[in-house]
């Protein structure tokens, strides 16, 4: 008697069962598939960025000088978007090594483009990045480089009573300028916005990232030259002086009131790190591979909370658009990790956690190692450091970003398979 044949794969299932736990294995296994890709994205978007920050600190510096502070602020606007495009770049790169996207092209589901997810993401990717701060990072490097770059010039001009020009490139563009770059560069976002939401024009998508970008960084330039100038004036109004007044009373009154607040002054940071940031990323991962949309109801669908979008949705257009804007700033920084959560937990709550947890492991193992690294090589030799830390750091960067990137892709391959096999696929 011949033996029964078994039952084709249905289109829902993968090959192999995915869970919380075999998270590290298949971040290795991608690892594995795509090691090659991801390094080469990673090097060359690391020659991209040091070869904008030396222009951007060569360019900063001469005669015209508000004119080539202009120019240095559009160079720190390609140095984040030039992250940005290697971000999406190596996410996209593994997305052939997920059981996700093999299932989706095997029922001939849509694939994307590369400059397709760059057009489609890296505006909401900016409007995340920006909310979260995570530009300070960059404009720091930029900083500290251009400080490092002119520590002659400006100890020599000190001795002479001359005010130094170091890590100033991107503070001390006159306000007038900003405030009338800003202006342009908000009429080129809407433009830019409007064509990309309409499918008008091929990249516009990331022409409206651009100018996203530099209209940011132009009205922060023009705020922090407002609020400085200030700063003396709004200290000493009544009523900053009230309200000052009624805090210390606060303190004094309520037991534990400032005990509390420096408790948790202090552990925000560590929960930003451990809990929300990973959130974050892992929304960048869900926007490349399709499956967020860029709206608060795909986090509030199929909760209580459902309801009430119906509402919104049928209010008049004119209160709706007046609520968007004003809840806007609550919306990017909170939406995108509520997002990206309810796609993780789809994996099970343990999922969350594991990827939580290697998250971490991965920044703090990497710290250690390279301390390690350092006090095993340790030399008193002058100015050795200036020579070996740079491509300690580069290493230790590109094992992290490298790793990170595969557990992204591997925690949404779990949780998109997870969702898959229970009936509710994610997709865009």
């Amino acid at each position: 008697m011949p033996p029964t044949p078994s039952p084709p794969p249905t289109v829902g299932r993968t090959p192999a069962t995915l869970t919380a736990y075999t998270l590290l294995p298949h971040m290795f296994r991608i690892f594995g598939s795509c090691a090659i890709s991801l390094v080469l994205w990673f090097s060359a978007g690391r020659a991209v960025r040091a070869a904008l920050m030396w222009a951007g600190t060569e360019v900063s510096h001469g005669d015209h000088r508000q004119v080539r502070l202009a120019v240095t602020m559009l160079i720190f606007t390609l140095i984040v978007l030039n992250e940005l495009v290697v971000m999406v770049g190596m996410l996209h790169s593994v997305r052939g090594a997920l059981r996700e996207i093999q299932v989706r092209r095997a029922g001939d589901e849509a694939d994307e483009s590369l400059f397709g997810a760059l057009n489609r993401t890296t505006l909401v990717f900016a409007t995340i990045y920006l909310a979260w701060r995570f530009h300070v990072e960059d404009a720091r490097e930029f900083s500290s480089l251009d400080m490092m770059k002119r520590v002659d010039q400006d100890l020599k001009g000190s001795l002479a009573g001359i005010r130094g020009e170091g890590a100033t490139g991107l503070i001390d563009l006159d306000v007038r300028l900003s405030i009338a770059i800003a202006v342009v560069a908000y009429l080129l976002k809407t433009l830019f916005g409007w064509w990309h939401a309409r499918g008008k024009v091929r990249g516009s998508g990331i022409l409206a990232t651009f100018s996203e970008l530099a209209f940011a960084f132009y009205s922060l330039n023009a705020m922090f030259a407002f609020t400085s100038a200030r700063a003396d004036w709004l200290s000493q109004r009544a009523v900053v002086a009230t309200v000052g007044g009624w805090l210390e009373e606060i303190d004094e009154a309520v037991p534990g009131w400032k005990a509390f607040w420096g408790w948790a002054g202090e552990a925000w940071p560590y929960v930003v790190d451990a809990l929300i940031e990973p959130l974050t990323w892992l929304t960048v991962a869900a926007l490349v591979y399709g499956a967020f949309a860029e709206d608060t109801r795909a986090v509030v669908r199929g909760t209580r909370l459902d309801t009430v979008a119906d509402r919104m949705e049928r209010t008049h257009s004119l209160t709706r658009s007046t609520m968007t804007r004003a809840t806007g700033g609550l919306q990017e920084r909170w939406v995108p990790p509520a997002n990206a959560f309810r796609i993780a937990v789809r994996g099970g709550a343990t999922l969350f956690g594991m990827f939580c947890l290697c998250y971490v492991a991965l920044r703090v193992g990497a710290d250690y190692a390279d301390r390690g690294v350092r006090t095993m090589v340790g030399s008193e030799a002058p100015y050795f450091w200036l020579v070996i830390s740079p491509p300690l750091t580069f290493v230790k960067d590109l094992v992290v970003t490298v790793l990170t990137t595969c557990l992204l892709a591997a925690t949404f391959d779990i949780a998109a398979t997870r969702s898959r096999e229970a009936g509710t696929a994610l997709t865009a």
